[in-house]
């Protein structure tokens, strides 16, 4: 997994690339933590490249969703990614755009 992480106040756009699997999860998990820690209340998640994720990668979004009140939101996703998130009916707890 790739991502890159652009910090502008208390807003940061994170843009995921590839595949996303357990290991890959916590490091994931890790620096998104790193980020709330900061001031940063808003996230924007660019799903526009992820191939994949597993349950531990969902598992992190949702862990960070709880934490920021809600205030995740998904773009771009599509292809399997976008597919877990409706059979899980996740797409109800996030935006997705």
């Amino acid at each position: 997994m790739k991502y890159s992480v652009e910090v502008r106040g208390n807003y940061a756009m994170v843009s995921l690339k590839d595949k996303i699997y357990i290991s890959d999860a916590s490091l994931l998990r890790d620096d998104l933590l790193k980020i709330l820690s900061q001031g940063v209340t808003d996230l924007r998640m660019d799903l526009s490249r992820l191939t994949y994720i597993d349950c531990s990668g969902i598992g992190t979004l949702v862990t960070i969703n709880k934490l920021t009140e809600g205030r995740v939101v998904l773009i771009g996703a599509q292809g399997l990614p976008l597919d877990l998130f409706k059979r899980t009916r996740l797409d109800r707890v996030f935006k997705i755009e």
